[in-house]
């Protein structure tokens, strides 16, 4: 069975920093777009961000200068690097992706386990 495993999150001082990971593991022929979402008690999930085998990045306005989001084709992952937090990051972050299993033709989507991350002092 393919799965998406989350690493990284925590409780980390406003200002400080995080760097969440997501490696795909399990039999798959392809994956296509991988991102990461998070969703706050008593609000709706929020795209943060998102990046394509092309190199196209998309970032939710109110992360953008503060995260990147990188891809590594190789090792299958990707990492959500988080600087400069502040409270209204605390949320569970989740990883997404559209992948491929074998010997399926087409791609489903895969979700993280989810991680929190708690900005506070």
């Amino acid at each position: 069975q393919v799965q998406l495993v989350e690493s990284g999150g925590g409780l980390v001082q406003p200002e400080g920093s995080l760097r969440l990971s997501c490696a795909a593991s399990g039999r798959f022929s392809g994956i296509n777009d991988m991102g990461w979402y998070r969703q706050a008690p008593g609000k709706q999930r929020e795209l943060v961000a998102a990046v394509i085998t092309g190199g196209s990045r998309t970032y939710a306005d109110s992360v953008k200068g503060r995260f990147t989001i990188s891809r590594d084709n190789v090792k299958n992952t990707v990492y959500l690097q988080m600087n400069n937090l502040k409270p209204e990051d605390t949320a569970v972050y989740y990883c997404h992706a559209d992948i491929r299993p074998l010997p399926l033709p087409r791609t489903y989507e895969y979700w993280g386990q989810g991680t929190q991350v708690t900005v506070s002092s």
